[in-house]
């Protein structure tokens, strides 16, 4: 019989990902936060860390000279749970950067499940930015009551990013798009990209949108200016600002 893998006894960081001349002093961080499963206790598997790292490579890569550190953060259980276990996770990784590097910004990056957890933590005193892909919202099915709306006062005086594929058949864009709609009447700098045709991976406009992610993860943390589009996103009036196309061939020429 199969033993059962269980959950982690705590959160870990996963070590800092560097490049070549990578500098030696970190003036801003992202903790990258992986998808998972609605209810799991499980160990999270080697696989969805590792899913991370090209990603990290590419933020990492393209922060080095603002001395940027890239963490993935490992989950003690792959699963959401009722006690929205990848949040606990994601405040103790926020104090560890905290106690690893000091007082410096820190960017919250989340893939689906990962990306309602990025929301969630937000509020953390370190957290700045907040980049939620694909993110996984609660869904009223029947004969289940209508889930409470998710919090969103605490996003106040955060950069808010939230990216959806349109065809996405895991997580709902139009719920994303509604949260978006309350974050936006509390917090103006929240802004969405809809990637059209794009399902829940995001994979049909990869490049477009790892570029959309490191030109917000630059500016968010680092005050580089931000291309034009996004610009245009967090100034824009809902909905334009909250349905905004990601373009093809964006990041080709982000200054413009």
């Amino acid at each position: 019989m199969a033993q059962r893998a269980l959950p982690q006894p705590y959160a870990r960081l996963g070590r800092a990902v560097h490049t070549a001349g990578t500098v030696s002093e970190v003036s801003g961080v992202v903790l990258l936060l992986p998808d998972g499963e609605t209810d799991s206790r499980r160990r999270p598997t080697t696989l969805s860390y590792a899913a991370q790292l090209p990603f990290a490579r590419t933020l990492a890569r393209a922060g080095v000279e603002d001395g940027l550190a890239v963490h993935v953060v490992r989950y003690r259980c792959r699963g959401w749970n009722s006690g929205a276990d990848p949040v606990a996770d994601a405040d103790w990784a926020a104090d560890e950067v905290q106690r690893r590097y000091g007082d410096v910004p820190v960017c919250l990056v989340g893939h689906g499940m990962g990306g309602r957890a990025a929301l969630r933590a937000a509020g953390h005193t370190a957290v700045t930015s907040v980049l939620a892909m694909a993110p996984w919202l609660p869904e009223a099915t029947a004969p289940e009551p209508r889930p409470e709306p998710e919090p969103v006062k605490h996003l106040a005086g955060r950069r808010v990013l939230i990216v959806h594929g349109t065809n996405d058949a895991r997580t709902n864009p139009e719920l994303s798009y509604r949260l978006a709609e309350r974050a936006k009447k509390t917090n103006r700098d929240t802004c969405r990209f809809e990637v059209h045709s794009d399902g829940h991976a995001l994979r049909q406009h990869r490049s477009e949108v790892v570029a959309l992610a490191v030109d917000f993860v630059r500016g968010s943390l680092f005050a580089r200016s931000y291309a034009r589009p996004v610009v245009d996103a967090f100034a824009a009036p809902p909905p334009l600002g909250l349905r905004m196309p990601l373009a093809a061939g964006f990041g080709q020429s982000l200054r413009h």
